[in-house]
């Protein structure tokens, strides 16, 4: 099974999201190392981040975000098991979802404002050291 099989299998009705607001999700992913995948509806997919620790819950709590490729609006409602063999094989359940408001957006950073069960307020997404390391971020809740 690919991991575009996979996706497809899991269809929603997310990808109809026109006009609405944007979604986020973050899913608790037991993989080799457990890790939270960050994903914000972006430009028409999921642009995604592999956080290796809990999300942030407070101000003053950063954790490095990894980006990765991007997946498909379908992804956000999965969960279950991908079979040992394949990338990412583990777990996945939904720790949180919701929208979100955009509020700032450059190469180097992402503003924006999460409306989901866990994580409410406003979070930033900040670009470590944009010429050696472009995959790494820093994620935390701004203080309002």
């Amino acid at each position: 099974m690919s991991k575009e099989n996979l996706e497809n299998s899991n269809k929603s009705t997310i990808s109809s999201n026109m006009g609405k607001a944007p979604i986020f999700v973050i899913q608790k992913h037991y993989a080799r190392r457990l890790h939270y995948d960050l994903r914000l509806e972006m430009d028409g997919v999921l642009k995604s981040w592999a956080v290796p620790k809990e999300p942030p819950t407070e101000p003053g709590i950063k954790r490095l975000a990894v980006q990765v490729e991007d997946h498909s609006l379908d992804y956000a409602d999965f969960e279950g098991i991908i079979p040992e063999g394949y990338y990412g094989a583990g777990k996945v359940e939904i720790w949180d979802k919701g929208t979100y408001r955009l509020l700032e957006r450059s190469n180097t950073k992402i503003v924006f404002e999460l409306y989901g069960k866990r994580l409410r307020g406003k979070y930033a997404l900040i670009k470590l050291r944009p010429g050696k390391d472009p995959k790494n971020w820093l994620f935390f809740k701004t203080k309002k």
